[in-house]
Formats: C-alpha cells, structure tokens, sequence
C-alpha cells in the first residue's frame, strides 16, 4: 500500500510518500481503508521528535481516520466488513498512523460513521471533537446554562468547544483574530466574540460573560497570564489546559484558591478508551443531526503530506494565519 512515513524525526521533508507492507488486522483489530485522515498539531510533535513516544519502523504519520471496515481480526465483533467507521489514537504510543491506504485499529478505538457524515468531516472531527467533549465534560462537568470561554472559536478544537456547549445548552463566549473569523465562529453559535487584535480583551470578555462571569474557562493555547484567567473565571469556576508542553506560567496561588477555582490538564491520548467511546457517541448524535461540523480549510492528496505538515506548523507555531479549519488526506487523491 502507499502510505506517508518517516524513518527518523526531523522537519517536514523526513516524510517519505512510497509503498509499504499492507498491515494484516491482528487479534481484535480491524483493516480500515482508509478514505480520509487528518492533521493535528500533534502529528507534527511526534515526526519532529517534541514529542517523544516509542514508533514503529516506519512510522505511518496521521491520527484520525475515516473509511470502510476492509478485514477483521480475531476476536473483533463491533464492526463488519462493508461497515463506515472513523477514529483517532493511531500514530500515538507505538501504534501505526493513518495516512495511508490502510489502517489496522484496535476495535476499541472506532466508531461507526453516521449516514449523512462524510468521511472527510468524519476524520476532521475525531481528535478535536475528542478533545473538545473529553475537556468540557468529563474534565469540567459543564452543565446547561453556565458560560464558557475558549480561546480561537475556529480553530481545530475551539470550534468543537463552542458548537458542544452550546448543543447542552450553555452561553459561549470566545475570541478571534479578525472579524471574518468572528463572523464564522457567531455561525457555529458563539453568543459573543471578542476581536483580540482589536479590542481591549479583558473589558470585553468581562462585559460579554455578563454578572454570572465564566464558568469554564478552555485554555486552547499554551497559559501565558493566569492572572487575567483567575480574575476573569466566576468563583467556583474551572480552567481547563490542554496545550503548551513547555509553558511555565507564573500561578496566582491566592485568588486562585480564595474564588474556589478548579484547574484541569489533561492530554487525550492518555484517557482510555471507554470514555473517549463516550465522547464519540454524543458527537455521532450530533453530528447526524447537523449540530457538530468540522471547519475543513484545506484538503491534500497523500503524495503531499509533507506541505501539509508544514501548512500546520505554519499555524501552530508560527502563527502564520493562513489557516482556518482542519487539513485532510486524502489517500485515494
């Protein structure tokens, strides 16, 4: 099969697009041909060697995937062959990625595809919505009619926090860096954006949280100023962290503790399987009533999986702007 991989970490260009052996489904695994993948900001973090974590020889890039159930293992009975199922977790401690042709998944770790998602929305929501839902809800316990803020409402997983809370029913509050992306993220649902190039951010986080203030605070970004975070989360409220590896913000211990705050970290890849398949349900349900949707804002074919790590560290690290959404593989393009 072809597939995109890497036999030692480094820049973008250490990414190889050939053939490799097609992987047989072993004992409660399933072949999945694979139809879309995605790109996460992690990917980039393992193949430059950031984020070191044990890989196969060749490591397979890629997370998320998107197809049809091909062969199963052994053992494996959620899924048939013929069945559309989608996931994350692949290419993450020892496991194979999915920008490939075919993909061998632990059944634990897929899910099926609703009618009417396609496969490139499906593998574009996998490991920002996982997250997302993962941050929100099993971390935060948001519940209907609190507020929250999240930083980027469209970007990968800021637009998951935003159309999530407000599919329980909570008030959102977040920030973009133009007013097309205001626009956008209003779209998805936000009840108010806050121009942070523009305006003054903490005046206006504070007028749109209105009396009740912020329940949760979703830290998208690696903390820089607590401080402005502790002042702006409602008493009891809870700040949730989920990037910036090498971050080392200065905590306000005293109002932190005085407000009763709560502070969450947590890395997905690290929760188990039972409850990111919580995760996955909810957002099967709502993505087949048209209430969950992934920003797509650029699509690759599998022979250029390298410009698409470099449009993403582009973006991540450098903070470039020239993207807005999830970037997709496409295997058979």
């Amino acid at each position: 099969m072809r597939a995109a991989y890497f036999e030692t970490t480094g820049a973008p260009d250490v990414i190889t697009v050939g053939e490799v052996p097609t992987p047989d489904p072993k004992a409660g695994e399933v072949r999945v041909k694979v139809l879309a993948a995605s790109i996460n900001p992690i990917d980039t973090y393992i193949r430059s060697g950031a984020a070191p974590m044990p890989l196969p020889k060749p490591a397979i890039t890629g997370t998320d995937f998107a197809g049809v159930v091909d062969a199963v293992g052994s053992g494996a009975s959620r899924f048939k062959v013929g069945e559309r199922v989608w996931g994350s977790n692949q290419g993450l401690l020892g496991r194979q990625g999915t920008c490939a042709e075919f993909v061998c998944v632990e059944e634990k770790w897929a899910y099926p595809t609703p009618d009417g998602v396609s496969d490139e929305q499906a593998a574009a929501l996998a490991l920002v919505g996982i997250t997302a839902h993962l941050g929100l809800f099993q971390r935060a316990n948001l519940k209907s009619g609190e507020t929250v803020f999240v930083n980027g409402g469209t970007g990968g997983v800021g637009s998951m926090v935003v159309q999530m809370a407000k599919a329980v029913g909570s008030r959102v509050v977040t920030s973009a860096g133009s007013d097309e992306k205001g626009m956008m993220a209003r779209e998805l649902g936000a009840d108010a954006v806050v121009n942070y190039k523009a305006e003054d951010f903490a005046a206006r986080v504070k007028e749109a949280a209105g009396a009740s203030g912020i329940n949760v605070w979703f830290e998208t970004q690696p903390p820089t100023d607590l401080d402005r975070t502790v002042d702006l989360v409602a008493p009891r409220g809870r700040v949730v962290v989920m990037a910036g590896r090498a971050a080392r913000p200065v905590f306000p211990n005293g109002p932190f503790y005085v407000k009763g705050l709560s502070l969450f970290g947590f890395a997905m890849f690290n929760m188990p399987a039972d409850e990111q398949r919580a995760c996955a349900d909810d957002m099967n349900r709502w993505a087949a009533a048209g209430r969950l949707k992934a920003l797509i804002g650029k699509t690759f074919p599998l022979s250029q999986t390298a410009a698409a790590h470099t449009l993403q560290e582009d973006n991540t690290g450098r903070k470039a702007g020239t993207l807005t959404g999830k970037i997709v593989i496409l295997p058979a393009a």
